[in-house]
C-alpha cells in the first residue's frame, strides 16, 4: 500500500491552479460531487459543525474521489492540527496566523520529525503504508489564513518560511481589522488584497483567496493558483435564475 497522492499538492507543485469547495457536510453529498472533477473539498471546522468524530466518513468520501480533503481547524494548536490529521485529513487551514511564530507553529503541527513535532501516530491516510512517516510530510498541506492587517504587516516575514504550502488572504477578517467591516469592496481593502497577493507571487510561494464565477478570473491573473468557493453562492445564482425563468414564461 502507498499513500494516497494528496491531489492539491500535486498540482500546486507543477505550476497549476488549484479549485476547492466549501459547504459540504455530508459523505453522500461529497459523493454526489465528486464526479465534477474539483481538486479539493474544505471542510469547516471553525465556524461549521465539523468536528473529529465526522472527519473519518467525509475525509473517505474524498479519498474516493481522488480530492483533498482539506480541514479548516478553529485555532492555531498543535495537538488539534496534528489530531485532525491523524483523523484522515490531508490537508490543515490554520485562522488568523499574523507572525512567522504563528506560522512556525503551524508547520510544527503538521509535520513530522525532522522538519516538525507532529505526534508519532499512523492516521487513517497512513494505515497500511510501510513507510508512512517518511513520506507523510510530502503529502500534507498546510495552509495559513492571511486575515488581519498584522498579518500583510508581517507577511515578508511569514513567506520566508518553508513548509507552508497555501498563504490564503481572506477579505472578510482581512476588512474588518482594516476597520471595514462588511465592505469588502472598499479601495483600500481591495488595495491590500491585490497587494499582498502580488507579494506572495513575487516571494515565489502560492497565494490563494477566496473567488466567485465574477471574480475568479481577476485573481488567476494576479498570480493566485488556489481559489476557494463556496457552494452557496451557486445555489442563490442557480436558485434565483430558475424562479426568474418560470415567472418569465407565459402561460
Amino acid at each position: 500500500m502507498k499513500i494516497r497522492p494528496n491531489r492539491i499538492k500535486h498540482k500546486l507543485a507543477a505550476g497549476e491552479k488549484a479549485y476547492v469547495v466549501s459547504g459540504f457536510t455530508h459523505p453522500d453529498d461529497i459523493d454526489a460531487f465528486g464526479q465534477i472533477g474539483f481538486d479539493g473539498i474544505w471542510l469547516e471546522g471553525e465556524h461549521g459543525a465539523v468536528d473529529a468524530a465526522e472527519l473519518g466518513n467525509l475525509t473517505r468520501a474524498c479519498d474516493i474521489w481522488g480530492m483533498t480533503s482539506v480541514v479548516r481547524i478553529n485555532r492555531n494548536d498543535q495537538g488539534l492540527i496534528y489530531r485532525t490529521l491523524d483523523r484522515g485529513a490531508q490537508g490543515i487551514v490554520v485562522p488568523h496566523v499574523n507572525t512567522k511564530a504563528e506560522a512556525q507553529n503551524v508547520i510544527d503541527g503538521g509535520k513530522f520529525a525532522p522538519i516538525g513535532y507532529r505526534g508519532m501516530f499512523v492516521s487513517r491516510q497512513g494505515y497500511g503504508v510501510p513507510d508512512y512517516f517518511n513520506v507523510a510530510n510530502d503529502e500534507t498541506l498546510l495552509v495559513v489564513l492571511i486575515e488581519d492587517i498584522a498579518a500583510v504587516r508581517n507577511l515578508d516575514d511569514i513567506l520566508a518560511l518553508d513548509h507552508i504550502d497555501v498563504f490564503f488572504v481572506a477579505p472578510s477578517d482581512l476588512a474588518t481589522s482594516m476597520g471595514h467591516i462588511g465592505d469588502l469592496q472598499h479601495p483600500e481593502v481591495q488595495h491590500t488584497i491585490d497587494d499582498a497577493l502580488a507579494r506572495i507571487s513575487s516571494a515565489g510561494r502560492i497565494a490563494g483567496t477566496l473567488a466567485t464565477n465574477e471574480n475568479v478570473a481577476k485573481y488567476a491573473a494576479a498570480g493566485a493558483r488556489f481559489f476557494l468557493t463556496s457552494t452557496r453562492a451557486w445555489l442563490a445564482a442557480g436558485a434565483s435564475e430558475f424562479m426568474r425563468r418560470g415567472e418569465d414564461a407565459n402561460p
